[in-house]
This record gives C-alpha cells, structure tokens and sequence, in this order.
C-alpha cells in the first residue's frame, strides 16, 4: 500500500490570519494552500490532510472550534471539519476576499470583498442543500473593505475600510440604528473591535492612530423593526434573484452622510479620544491588530518587527518589545489573553508569547529560502535541511518541530548528512567549508576546508563515520577529510567536470563520484586512494545512490535515464526511461509546450527505499516517482503540491490570460497593497520601487527514505514534506481463512489459548485487536508465546512492538516483548538482517525516544534525592553540634517541606 501524506514541515507559516481555537491550547497556521494545527499544550504539530487549489489569504474559526473556512486568493472556499479533518463542501465568492468572521452565537458568518460585506447563514445549524446560504448584503464603503468584528451578543457588527472610515451594521433590522461612517482616520484602517458587551468602538489605522468611539446607547437598547409584510418580501426578492446572476440576499444601503431628520433618536456615535502610537521611524506602519476583551489588552504589530502591549480605554503600555526586522503580518490572543501569536510572512516565522511571564511558548522558523537537501538520522527520529539561506535544521518527526538551527555558514548550504552514530551532522556549502555539529552540546566542532577555495556541492560521509568526502563544483576534485582530526587526506582529481554527487557504498570503504563529464568513479578509500572503476554514460551525471546493501549503484543522467549497474564487474544492469514521468508542467512565461519542454528535464535526486527493492526519484517537476528495481516498471506517482499560485503546475496555459501583446505574466501589476509599491499620488514616492512580484516554481531537489522503511520524506518549493505508512485507516488483512473474524478471536482469547489468538490478530491484521491480544497476555507468558510463534509472525510482532511503543504506556510490558523475542529468535533474525533491518531500526527508534526521556527524568529525580539528602546530613550536623529541642522541630519542618 502507498505512504500517504502525513505532514508538512519546514514551513510554519505563509500568510493570512491566524486563529486560536476554542480551548485556546491550540493554533491553526495557513502554510501556503494548507493549515497546520499547532498543539501548545502537547508540543506537537499537526498538518491537515486537505489544500486550496490557491494559496489560502484567510482563515474563518467557527465559535465551537468545530468547522473552519479556509478561503484561497481567487476567493474559493472549502468549508471543513476540525474534528474529521475532512472537507464539507466548497464555495466559489467569484472575487478575492479580504475577510471571513463568524458571529459569536455561531448561527452566522460575514465575508467581505471589494467594497461590500455579505452575511451568510452559518451551516450545520439547519440541514439545506447549500451550506453557504446568504442573507444580507451590505453596501457603504466606497473602497476595499479590510476587517470585521462582530459584538458580544451577535446583533451588529463593523467592517473597516480603505477609504479610512469604519462601518457599523446591523446583522438584524434594528428600528433606532442607521448604518453611518465613522471617520477621524487619515489612513487605511487595519482593525476595529468592540468593546465587551458593549456598542463602543476601538479604530485602529495604518498610520499608527486609535480613535476611541463612544456609543450613546446600549446593546439591550437596540430596537426591532416592525415585522413587514413577508409575501410582498419574498416576492420582490424572487424577481431581483431573476435579474441577477448571483442570488444577493437583502440589499442594505449605509448612508456616508445622513441628514440630521435621519439621525433624529437614533443611535450616536461620538469620538471619545484619538491616541498615536509612538512611531520609530517614517516607514513604520501598523500592519496588525488583536484585542482580547476580557483583558483589554490591545496588541498591534508594526512594520519594523516591534509589537505593543497596551491597555484599553486609558491606552496604558505595557510592554513594547522586537521580534525580528520583518513586517508583522498576523496577530491573534487566546481565550485566555495569556499567549498572544504573531506570523510574519517575510521569514516565515511563527511565535507564540506568553506575556505576563515574558517567556516563549513557541518560536520556529522555516528556510528563508528554498531548501536544497535533507537526510534522516539512523533511527529516523530526526531529519536534518540545509537551505539556499545558509542555515542548517534539525526537525522532530514525531513533533514536527525544529529543535535547534545552525547558522554558521555564510552561503547556500548543498548537501547535509547525518553520520552513523546520528549525534553528529555534517553539512557541505558554498561558501568553500564542510561543517560538522555535535546534536549533543549543538556546537559546530569541525570545519573542513580545502587548499584553495571551492565551491561545494556534494558530500558523503563513510559507515564508519571517519572519512568525510566533498565533490567541488569549480575546481573538479574530490577532498577527502578525516573527521577525528579534521586534516585533509587527499585530493582526488580525474573529473573532467563539475562534481555533482558523491556515495559511500554501506558495506565497503568504495565512494562512487558523479560528474558532469559523462562518468562515474569508484575510489577505493583503503587502496592508496585510487580509482576502482570507471563506468562511461551517455550523458551528463546528476547523481548517484547505493542500495542499502551496497550491491547495485543507480545512476541518474541528465538524457532521463535512470541506470542500474553492477559495480563490482562493471556490468549495467537495466535502465528506466524516466523523462515522460516527470510530466513538467508548463511555466507561465515559457515559450514551448510542457510536452516539448519535458525532453531535456530530468531527475535530480535518487534514493533506495530500505528494503531495496524500490527506487525513489524526483526532479523539475511537482511529480515524485516511485519504481520497482527488479521490473523496472513505475510503482506510483506522488503529486507533491495542487498548488497553483506555484509556477510550472498546468500543462496547458489558460487562454483567459492571453492578450495580443503576450501572456498576461508578462505583465507586472506591481503591486499594490502591503508588500509591494503602493500606487501613490502624484508626486508622492513610497514605497520599494525595485519590486517585482514572482510566482516560485515546483520543484523537487531532494528525496530520502526514512531507515525505517516505515515513510520517505522530500525537500520542495513548498517544504518539507512527510508521507508515511502509518497514517490513515487502511484495512490490510493477511492470510485471511473464513474462521478469522473478531468474535473468535475473542473466544481463543478467553480459552487461554494466546500464540494461536495472536497469529489469528495479526491474519485479520486490525491494530486495535492486535493490542487487545497481545497486552491479554500475562507477563509471566510473555517467554512461553514468544518461543512457540511462526517465524513468519515474529517479524510482523516486532513491527507492530515499535509502533505500540510510540503511543502506549506499557513500556515495561512491551520491553519484556522486545527482549524475549530477539533472545530466542536473535539468531534466524540475523540470517534476514538486511530485510529486517528497517524493522529493527524502527523498533530502535521508538525505545531511543522512551529512553532518552525516562533518563532526563531519572537523572532529575537523583539530583533532587541528593539535593535533600544534603540538606538534611547538614541539618542533622547542626542538630548534633547544637542538640537543642528546637532544632529537632525545624529538621521535621524542613525534612516535611523537602517531601
């Protein structure tokens, strides 16, 4: 069965809002075209199995947590379940939407697009055939609308505008409240929020000023409009619905300037007070707001990367604080007001703050650029990227965080590997230097140079750990390092081109070298350094791979091809045709056919899968192709993205976009809005006039298997990506005979008949049985059941052994599993090592990761119990010196406060 997609790291946060959910333990990020689900409490990471064909600009929370809106740049909607992870329904708005709001009770939302603001009726409350039902459209703002907020009880709402003013409507007909403007701005409004259970508002604007409005009557104040006649409505509605093309629901109309008649026991809006917030330089826009109302704490972040604290009405500041050089793009507080979330696109940075204690609840950071390379660790625990920024990332693949960056190098940083201990990672760059990391003290300890500066662009590191090799993309050479002493060994020269990738056979002290020059060569490290062999190719060589029992070596050239070889006797021994699997897709400004365009692409990175028996493959292309070696025939295609607001996804491009001048993408629109140039007046200039606006294209630049063999992981334009075996529910059955069925199962289970009912658990292969039969098993049968199982089930017990340890508390129990299988099965194990090998690791890996956090923990424990045990021997001297009763009283106090 293929891996299915299991999560997106690397990248945490793109653009548009974020959102706390309802718990406020929990916060949903838009990561390009999906939504990752951020668990504070767990310190855990989760990337939802759904994505907008675009990237997603807004994000609306239902009240209940329960079902999210996630709208694209095109204004597409999904309607999704939070709780199924599963998409509801899909909506078109037909324009981009600039903002998406759920009322309070949950029983409605607004959108706002353009200038207008439209109130929909929320679903799942009643059961229709669309679920985006619309109700009311609001008219009054003369420009782009911007943000929505709505009050406590959901009778109004107000919408903030570009044309500096700020609307107040009604979600019902309310007889006393016209909907008017409010004013006193000279700026685009950026957020607006009521006040809790109260008509008075807060305006914030993009010039950093906060105008504070004073409402004359209360929310209980509002009165209804007396009910009309309901045919005549519906009537009228009906015939406008016949002339428009999209149903517009009731059209209201706000008045910018009502007459005073108008106004005339009306509600009234006076402004209280207008603050400025103290700007650090001329550039320093407000770009975000959030307010928490219980609280009154309004936080807005700035252009320049500050962010303020401060307390409503009386505009007190709390605190005022930097958190990078970058444009805050989004803020959001928790139901609580104790974390406050910040997101700023530019660095793709995402921070959680905890304010009153002044401390981080998360801090993570995707590459600033592309990332070029990644390897897993031994046990697959950990995966390591190197990006174009020059930074080096460790990620957890069980929490999906980054837990430490290295920033060493001052360029692009080529190729990372981990070495076969998994403590130290070795990173390769352009800027001339190999660099290794200690992951125990997170300290570059090595850096290995060459003679004359080069240019890196590969490297491979020994089984051994102790021969580092890095292939330069300018002088043609290999250099040769010895990781104890950091000296360089040798210089090995005989390419004719640059170097494009280096391979250490697992097995045998052989490195094979690709090159530009048409050839492969294999160098015998214990032989004087001299080349082995050399194997002749028809094209230019982009990379090579061993299998993980170092027996075959597959070659990848730039004509497509994909060649397996014999490397002991020099022998190919089949080939792949890759070139039409690729499918490239067409780029926006490319002058040939995708079709014509896919015959000079080609694959780029190659990887065994642990077994060995797959070959996994990726290039140019949004595809990642899977083969079997033996047949040589393609296994599966992954789409890596459906994301369109990425270069090179459609085969054929869409004539909409045409003009007789050329393709519209020739065209720049410059940019409007927050990042780009804004359109000033007439003799006004702001604004970065070098910017240009570019779509970045698909790639693939790296594939790695997991030495699991439980998930492969793959670098891209859009991040990391993780697919795995082991998630989704997949009925996979084994052996099946018509007597295996859950009842019977059951019935062995309780004749005490325990090896027979785990062979029938693992045939009907359902985990959840198979982790009732197994922990039914008393301990002291454990060594019984192990010696009395088929062989053929051994293998699948281990399996099923290290994925239970991920999740289950039995630790104890399933150790006693473990051990007794590998003791009476230890030797016929070894005799299938190689392909049980992926099985063994997966199993290290998940008792590495149990030790390591019961050892933090016992080593805090006996630090305590000496810490006691210390203070108690020194007030028991001082009793002994000074043997008086009260000294006895206070050792019982002290020795009572320290258990």
């Amino acid at each position: 069965l293929p891996p299915q997609f299991s999560g997106l790291l690397g990248t945490v946060y793109r653009r548009g809002n974020l959102s706390f959910t309802r718990d406020g333990n929990s916060l949903l990020s838009p990561v390009g075209n999906r939504i990752s689900l951020f668990d504070l409490k767990n310190n855990k990471c989760e990337t939802l199995p759904l994505a907008t064909r675009l990237n997603i600009v807004c994000v609306g929370l239902s009240p209940d947590g329960s079902l999210a809106i996630l709208i694209d740049e095109e204004g597409a909607a999904l309607l999704v379940s939070l709780i199924g992870k599963c998409v509801i329904h899909q909506f078109y708005f037909h324009k981009p939407v600039h903002s998406v709001s759920f009322s309070p009770d949950g029983k409605k939302f607004v959108v706002t697009k353009d200038n207008l603001a439209y109130l929909y009726h929320a679903p799942g409350k009643k059961r229709e055939f669309n679920a985006f039902v619309l109700d009311k459209t609001y008219y009054g703002p003369y420009d782009e609308t911007t943000c929505i907020d709505w009050t406590d009880d959901s009778k109004c709402f107000a919408v903030g505008s570009k044309d500096m003013s700020t609307w107040v409507f009604g979600a019902e007909r309310w007889a006393n409240l016209i909907y008017y403007s409010l004013g006193g701005h000279k700026d685009v409004i950026v957020a607006c929020f009521f006040e809790e259970n109260s008509l008075d508002l807060y305006t914030i604007s993009q010039d950093a000023a906060l105008c504070v409005w004073q409402c004359d009557t209360e929310l209980d104040g509002l009165k209804p409009m007396p009910p009309k006649d309901a045919a005549k409505e519906k009537k009228a509605a009906e015939d406008d619905e016949e002339l428009l093309e999209e149903p517009k629901g009731e059209e209201i109309h706000g008045k910018a300037d009502p007459s005073e008649q108008e106004t005339r026991n009306k509600v009234k809006y006076s402004r209280a007070a207008k603050y400025f917030f103290n700007k650090e330089g001329d550039f320093n826009n407000l770009t975000a707001a959030a307010y928490h109302k219980k609280t009154h704490l309004l936080v807005t972040g700035f252009a320049s990367g500050i962010f303020h604290l401060h307390e409503l009405p009386d505009f007190n500041l709390i605190h005022s604080l930097s958190i990078s050089d970058q444009r805050i793009a989004s803020i959001s507080i928790n139901c609580t007001g104790d974390w406050i979330a910040f997101g700023c696109s530019g660095l793709g940075q995402l921070l959680v703050w905890e304010w009153q204690s002044e401390s981080y609840v998360l801090k993570q950071q995707g590459h600033f650029n592309s990332m070029v390379s990644l390897a897993y660790s031994p046990d697959g625990q950990y995966i390591v990227t190197g990006g174009e920024d020059g930074k080096v990332k460790v990620w957890n693949t069980s929490s999906s965080f980054c837990f430490v960056t290295f920033t060493e190098h001052n360029s692009g940083v080529t190729a990372v590997t981990f070495t076969s201990t998994g403590y130290v990672v070795l990173s390769a760059s352009l800027d001339g230097t190999v660099r290794a990391f200690d992951l125990h003290r997170y300290r570059n300890f090595r850096t290995f140079t060459s003679p004359r500066p080069s240019q890196f662009s590969c490297l491979a590191v020994d089984s051994s750990g102790e021969i580092v090799a890095a292939g330069s993309q300018d002088s043609f050479e290999i250099f040769i390092w010895s990781m104890q002493s950091g000296r360089l060994l040798d210089v090995l020269a005989g390419h004719e081109g640059p170097i494009s990738s280096l391979s250490f056979n697992p097995m045998k002290c052989v490195l094979a070298s690709a090159s530009w020059d048409k050839t492969v060569k294999l160098w015998d490290m214990l032989d004087s350094w001299r080349t082995k062999e050399t194997l002749i190719m028809n094209s230019d060589v982009l990379v090579v791979a061993f299998r993980p029992d170092g027996k075959e070596l597959a070659v990848a050239a730039l004509n497509g091809q994909i060649t397996f070889w014999d490397h002991e006797n020099a022998v190919q021994t089949g080939s792949i045709e890759g070139r039409h699997d690729l499918q490239m897709g067409r780029k926006e400004l490319d002058k040939i056919t995708a079709k014509q365009a896919a015959k000079g692409k080609s694959f780029t990175t190659l990887c065994y899968s642990a077994d060995g028996q797959s070959i996994l493959a990726g290039g140019l292309s949004k595809f990642v192709c899977i083969y079997n070696v033996k047949e040589q025939i393609l296994m599966k295609k992954f789409e890596i993205s459906c994301n369109y607001s990425l270069d090179a996804m459609e085969e054929y491009l869409d004539r909409r976009k045409m003009t007789e001048f050329g393709s519209m993408a020739l065209i720049d629109e410059g940019g409007g809005g927050d990042e780009g140039v804004a359109i000033p007046l007439p003799g006004v200039k702001r604004g970065d006039m070098s910017y240009r606006h570019f779509k970045p294209e698909i790639r693939v630049t790296c594939v790695r298997f997991c030495p699991t063999g439980r998930s492969w992981a793959t670098t891209t334009t859009e991040g990391l990506l993780l697919y795995s075996l082991d998630s989704g529910l997949i009925f996979d059955p084994f052996e099946l005979d018509i007597d295996i069925t859950p009842s019977n199962i059951h019935k062995t289970l309780s004749q005490k008949e325990y090896t027979m009912a785990i062979v029938m658990a693992f045939k009907l292969n359902e985990k959840k049985l198979i982790q009732k039969v197994v922990e039914a098993v008393p301990s002291s049968e454990v060594d019984v059941v192990c010696s009395s199982l088929p062989d053929l089930y051994v293998e699948k017990l281990l399996e099923f052994l290290a994925s239970a340890f991920e999740t289950s508390c039995h630790l104890e129990f399933y150790l006693i599993w473990a051990h007794k299988l590998l003791m009476l099965h230890g030797q016929k194990l070894k005799t299938r090592s190689v392909k049980l090998l992926p099985v063994i690791q997966f199993l290290q890996k998940s008792i590495q990761r149990h030790f390591e956090d019961v050892s933090k923990l016992c080593e805090w424990n006996i630090y305590n119990i000496k810490y006691a045990l210390a203070i108690s021997q020194q007030r028991g001297m001082k009793r002994l010196a000074e043997e008086t009763p009260g000294d006895e009283e206070e050792l019982d106090s002290d020795s009572d406060y320290l258990m």
